[in-house]
């Protein structure tokens, strides 16, 4: 039973999964889809290692003979050799990683601008002017940015970018409510 198993669902297995994980690694590398791709990626590169295990023991004896006749190790060794230079690479200079982004975007999402703004280093009202003045609907500082984006029209990613942009000082989070001079 468990050799009918193998010679059925262990090289489909191990192809399906690698298409999976193949198809979101690159989607990963070029920053494409949604962010439900790094999880897929990485669970289901941890489930791709079953069917890889079933597909070894399937292929055990012509996996020895690619050893017996040494054509086996030049291809390890290139694979393996790939991976010393991610060791060496420079720190990127940041904390975290895009995940912590990820968690942080729903709570400026439903937090009120009243709440918000001294996260940015301004009061409620400057922080309502920004958003105005970038074309934003704002009523008062109880709304959060979820309620502004859909009163104004917007996705809630740009009111939260909007939110955090100062346009007056080219950056996030810089300075209070500043008057526009004309």
């Amino acid at each position: 039973m468990f050799k009918t198993f193998m010679n059925r669902y262990g090289t489909p297995l191990t192809t399906g999964f690698f298409i999976v994980s193949g198809v979101t690694g690159v989607a990963l590398f070029f920053h494409w889809g949604p962010t439900a791709l790094h999880p897929i990626h990485e669970w289901l590169s941890m489930v791709l290692l079953a069917p890889f295990i079933l597909h070894l023991v399937k292929n055990w004896t012509s996996l020895v003979n690619y050893a017996r006749r040494k054509t086996l190790y030049v291809p390890l060794i290139i694979a393996f050799a790939a991976c010393i230079p991610f060791f060496f690479q420079a720190p990127s200079g940041h904390a975290g990683n895009r995940q912590t982004a990820f968690m942080a975007l729903p709570v400026l999402e439903h937090a009120p601008l009243t709440q918000l703004a001294p996260l940015l280093h301004m009061d409620a009202d400057g922080l309502v002017h920004r958003l105005q003045s970038q074309g934003y609907t704002v009523a008062s500082g109880d709304q959060t940015l979820e309620d502004i984006a859909k009163a104004s029209g917007h996705p809630v990613n740009d009111a939260v970018v909007a939110a955090l942009q100062n346009p007056h000082a080219g950056g996030p989070g810089h300075g209070g409510h500043h008057p526009h001079q004309e």
